[in-house]
């Protein structure tokens, strides 16, 4: 349905910005336990960031999602 797109915040300046115009970039974060043991429980996860246009040209994620698809052409 047009124009009824959910807003997302920009995680950089906090814009609110139509989901089908945010750039997502998918990040990945690790959590761990500060138990300083051996058997430290690490996990690993993958979180979405939402950026506006203006606040993904000025961090390069096109530039670096351009790099990964290239990357991934070339195997």
């Amino acid at each position: 349905m047009r124009g009824r797109e959910i807003a997302v915040t920009c995680d950089s300046c906090g814009r609110k910005v139509p989901r089908n115009k945010a750039v997502v970039y998918e990040k990945a974060v690790r959590f761990s336990t500060d138990m300083h043991t051996a058997n430290d429980v690490k996990f690993f996860a993958r979180k979405k960031i939402y950026y506006c246009i203006s606040c993904a040209k000025h961090r390069g994620i096109f530039e670096r999602k351009r790099e990964e698809a290239a990357r991934a052409r070339r195997f």
